[in-house]
């Protein structure tokens, strides 16, 4: 967790107020320290714990931190602890000192350790003997240089040492810190014998101007400067002798334990008091008693973008700059609620606190203007040359001069011609004349000592009136709840929606340096231009928030307050009409604000002559320098840290590779850009399953489930708090390996098994089909091979008896006539008796596919046709009844089972001599059920046992018939009690079924149900 320091108290020497500085530079020596951006992390918010003794970073833009409880890491977001483990000597020891050499590896000194390095991304021992090292530096060149308390001094440079010398003076106290000067001068600082100095290959002692002899620090400065810290106070000097440098009275000798140059020229030291801020302008102090607790500052480093990082007993704390300086309502509660700011041609901030009054900012200081009562509210400033006017609440309208360092007012109200007391808007013309607009009484213009008032009924729009301008043209603008009016040549004017703007509600004027009017309103900007309004047609929704004030710096960017940003857009991008997000900057409390709320007020953003813009907040006035915006500031670096597939951690040393079947994989990444880590935004891309980069997101993780077996890429990159997008991008490449039957072995196998149960398949219906031929084949050969038979013993020994009647007819017709005649006659009746035996043959081979839809219907007229043969005068009576729902039967089964039913039907009819014959059809869900009854005479028990009588086939016919369907046919007869014939078949065989619900025969072959049926 990041905590901003509320308040830290500082005394300061030569007060100047400040603007920014851009993120390549360091601490602005013309800030005021407390106008710094400070955090800290302590054991309560996040840090391990520890006293920090060093820190560095490296060139992947991490930052190291030693402490005396081991090595931590820092990404501007997580402390991660870094053991050194390969490094027995180094183990959970005090890191003392940290640095980067000219390749940004760092170096580490551990307490009672060798010089441990970061190579390669591991950390080895740097050994040249029996190591007791005391102090660790880098030189002018880039190396590192290495005291030993007794084997003197080393230059490190890559993989080379070089000795420089021996101990300085054998059996005194060790080197505890060195430096070296731009001339080549190796300054020595030991634990108490003094200050030393390697040139020529000898060591030279100074002590002059130095009553101390213990060297807590050293800070070369130049070509021969020299800083000392020691535990009596700070020094400067070079080798002719040294000058105790006059701190606070306050800090007394304080001893100064760290020292630090930056980039700007800050000399920084930390003390066992806070830290010390040392420029040209004067000494700066701050406690930080949160930091350093019962201890001090023991560590200070200037990071790659500039920022201040200082480490104490209690935790590690950065200062920077920021884009806004604050005056903060923590250290003023004049500043708690802000109303409107001017900035007159002298430099002087005039602002008016909501809850009343009016002050003057100038040097620092904060003055209150006496003329204006305390609980007075201001609505409005303007104002021209040395002239201020305010418009009050109760007060009316208000005109301030200096005059002789004082300040001269004069009022006007109601009583001298003001339209109402209650003066929101003011503004001060180009002719000297004064307009001031009110709550609800119109305008009313002051000029040669008289007012003229404007309202509704003269064309103002409102009669309330929340801001005006004048265009460089002469025209004057007045900006009301209800709209936009011009007045110009005499002329009233009224611009609403229907003319463009986004809402009649207007709240503030703008006119930019190309002369283009612009109008904030509830809803948005927009410009004027070809007599109308206009507006963005593409812009973020930010743009699209009520607009309280805007300014324009000398760079043509707009400066712009809503109801809850602050934000900076390029004009250029505004008047094209396309502004895409990363064309605005938003503005928060990283970069120095207190509030991003505006005040809806008639100006409550403006610049001033030095091109600074001033923003009145709901909370804090913060004023912003933009030259000193640089366009070009240090990308933050992307890093990927970790992969985790189902939880489990994957090693990303060498090829990495994930378990076939993750179902969730998590990359961890971070970027690192210090200065606000919390505004870093990413974009990630996975290759091989993303089609395009992932919208910027602040997340630190990207989760991806359920990904198949293939290699893939996930890439990503950065972008900074200044929306500056990194140019590298941080990759790593793995492989989701197969499951088994992902492999390419198994599916191969897979597909050859598929082609092998197909041709099985293929070779079954080559089966099937043929079986099928067969069965009908064969059932044609036997139906034939039954009607031949009854040809033979019916119709065919008919003919043969009819030739003998006729034979002996002839013999007789000569001799008796008589009897031939009746010969002739009975070969009648028997040639009668042929025809109907051979009718009923060719019955037997028709087929059941008169009504192929309906079986019933088509049994029913088989047994019509049967019956309307009867001779007999009391006819048969015949029934046929369903039961179930009808379905259609199989084509070829149906004929077979039509067969069976015709045979038994004939049967009844021919032989039974019944009275009533009925077939009952019942169509349930697992079977089909036949049954062919009549109360005839019965068949005689032997002749069902011998499958009929001797010579006939119809009995054997129809079980042979049964038995090839895969049925059953039972027959049950007694003598005079009639017969019963029923034939059962399994539904999956008689029923025809869709194509959509018919089973393979591999199902069917694993149900078993073919083995059932079949039984």
């Amino acid at each position: 967790m990041i905590c901003r320091l509320k308040q830290t108290r500082w005394t300061a020497i030569g007060i100047v107020l400040a603007g920014l500085v851009a993120d390549a530079r360091a601490l602005d020596p013309d800030r005021l320290p407390s106008h710094y951006v400070r955090e800290q992390w302590t054991t309560e918010t996040k840090f391990p714990g520890g006293v920090v003794n060093g820190i560095a970073q490296t060139a992947d833009g991490y930052l190291w931190i030693g402490t005396d409880r081991g090595l931590i890491r820092f990404d501007g977001f997580n402390f991660t602890p870094v053991s050194l483990t390969s490094i027995a000597s180094a183990s959970n020891v005090s890191m003392l000192q940290l640095l980067t050499d000219a390749g940004g590896k760092l170096w580490i000194r551990a307490q009672g350790a060798y010089v441990v390095r970061q190579k390669d991304g591991k950390f080895e021992s740097v050994g040249y003997g029996l190591p007791a090292i005391t102090a660790l530096s880098k030189d002018n060149s880039g190396g590192v240089l290495v005291s030993d308390v007794e084997q003197g001094t080393f230059r490190f440079m890559g993989n080379d040492v070089q000795k420089l010398a021996p101990n300085v003076v054998p059996g005194l106290p060790p080197v505890i810190s060195t430096a070296q000067t731009a001339d080549g001068k190796i300054w020595m600082g030991t634990l108490g014998a003094g200050l030393f100095f390697l040139a020529g290959g000898g060591a030279t002692q100074v002590n002059a101007g130095l009553p101390d002899r213990k060297m807590n620090c050293l800070l070369a400065i130049g070509t021969d400067e020299l800083w000392v810290g020691t535990d009596t106070g700070l020094y400067r000097g070079n080798g002719n002798g040294f000058r105790r440098l006059e701190l606070p009275s306050s800090l007394g000798n304080v001893p100064v334990l760290s020292l630090l140059a930056d980039r700007d020229s800050n000399i920084w030291a930390g003390t066992t008091r806070g830290l010390l801020r040392i420029n040209a302008r004067g000494i700066s102090f701050s406690e930080e008693n949160a930091l350093r607790g019962d201890g001090g500052i023991n560590a200070l480093f200037e990071d790659r973008e500039g920022n201040l990082w200082i480490g104490g007993a209690r935790g590690l704390g950065r200062i920077r700059d920021s884009a806004f300086v604050t005056y903060s309502s923590v250290s003023d509660r004049r500043f708690e609620h802000n109303g409107p700011v001017y900035v007159d041609p002298e430099g002087r901030t005039w602002m008016a606190p909501a809850q009343g009054g009016l002050y003057v900012l100038q040097n620092g200081r904060v003055q209150p203007v006496t003329s204006i009562p305390p609980n007075e509210v201001v609505y409005s400033i303007s104002g021209r040359a040395d002239e201020v006017w305010v418009g009050r609440q109760r007060g009316g309208l208000t005109r301030l001069r200096f005059r002789n360092g004082a300040i001269a007012s004069q009022s006007y109200t109601k009583a001298n011609g003001l339209a109402q007391n209650s003066a929101y808007a003011v503004h001060e013309s180009r002719d000297g004349s004064v307009w001031a607009g009110t709550l609800n009484g119109g305008v009313s213009k002051l000029q040669n000592g008289h007012f003229t008032t404007y309202m509704k009924t003269n064309g103002l729009a409102s009669n309330t009136v929340s801001s005006i301008l004048e265009t460089r043209d002469g025209a004057m603008w007045f900006a009301t709840p209800s709209g936009l009016s011009s007045l110009s040549n005499g002329q009233w004017r009224t611009y609403t929606t229907v003319d463009g703007l986004p809402s009649p509600e207007v709240n503030c004027l703008f006119e930019d340096s190309s002369g283009t009017l612009w109008s904030g309103t509830s809803a948005g900007l927009a410009f004027f231009a070809s007599d109308r309004f206009q507006i963005p047609h593409e812009s973020p929704d930010v743009l699209r928030e009520q607009i309280v004030g805007m300014a324009e710096d000398k760079a043509g960017r707009f400066w712009i307050a809503t109801s809850d940003h602050v934000l900076r857009v390029p004009r250029d991008k505004l008047l094209s009409g396309v502004v895409q997000g990363a064309d605005v900057r938003e503005y928060g409390q990283a970069d120095g604000l207190e509030s991003t709320g505006g005040v809806k007020r008639s100006r409550s953003v403006v610049s001033d002559s030095a091109g600074r813009i001033w923003f009145s907040l709901r909370s804090g006035l913060s004023v912003v320098d933009p030259s000193h915006i640089t366009d070009y500031p240090v990308p933050a670096l992307p890093h990927i840290e970790a992969i985790t597939a189902d939880n489990n951690p994957v090693n990303l040393a060498g090829s990495v590779r994930i378990p076939p079947s993750p179902r969730r994989i998590t990359f961890e990444y971070t970027a690192l850009s210090l200065a606000a880590p919390g505004r870093i935004r990413f974009r990630y891309f996975l290759e091989g399953f993303d089609r395009s980069w992932s919208e910027p997101v602040a997340t630190r993780a990207a989760v991806y489930t359920n990904l198949g077996a293939h290699s893939y890429r996930f890439r990503v990159v950065a972008c900074n708090s200044e929306g500056l997008w990194s140019e590298s991008e941080a990759a790593v490449g793995f492989e989701v390996e197969p499951t088994v039957w992902q492999t390419w072995w198994f599916r191969t196998s897979f597909a050859a098994l598929i082609l092998l149960l197909a041709w099985c398949v293929y070779l079954y219906r080559l089966h099937q089909l043929a079986k099928e031929f067969n069965i009908r084949l064969e059932e044609r050969v036997g139906e034939r091979t039954r009607v031949a038979r009854e040809l033979h013993d019916t119709l065919l020994q008919s003919f043969h008896g009819l030739l003998l009647r006729f034979q002996a007819a002839t013999n007789l017709l000569p001799e008796r006539p008589a009897e031939a005649r009746k010969t002739l006659e009975s070969a009648i009746d028997q040639a009668a008796q042929a025809i109907t035996e051979g009718r009923d043959a060719v019955q037997g081979l028709r087929s059941s596919t008169v009504v192929a839809s309906d079986f019933a219907l088509t049994i029913n007229t088989l047994g019509q046709e049967l019956a309307s043969r009867e001779t007999s005068p009391n006819a048969t009576e015949f029934h046929v009844e369903v039961e179930g729902t009808p379905r259609d039967l199989h084509p070829i089964l149906r004929d077979e089972i039509y067969r069976i039913a015709g045979e038994a039907l004939r049967n009844a009819f021919k032989h039974a001599e019944a009275k009533r014959i009925e077939v009952e059809i019942r169509y349930d869900e697992r079977q089909l059920r036949l049954r062919v009854r009549d109360d005839g005479k019965g068949i005689d028990a032997k002749h069902l046992n011998e499958d009929g009588r001797p010579g006939h086939f119809g009995l054997r016919g129809m079980r042979e018939r049964a038995k090839l369907m895969g049925g059953k046919l039972a027959v049950w007869s007694e003598l005079d009690s009639g017969t019963e014939v029923e034939l059962r078949i399994s539904a999956s065989r008689a029923y025809e079924t869709s194509r959509e619900r018919r089973r393979s025969w591999l199902a069917e072959k694993l149900s078993g149900k073919d083995t059932e049926m079949k039984s």
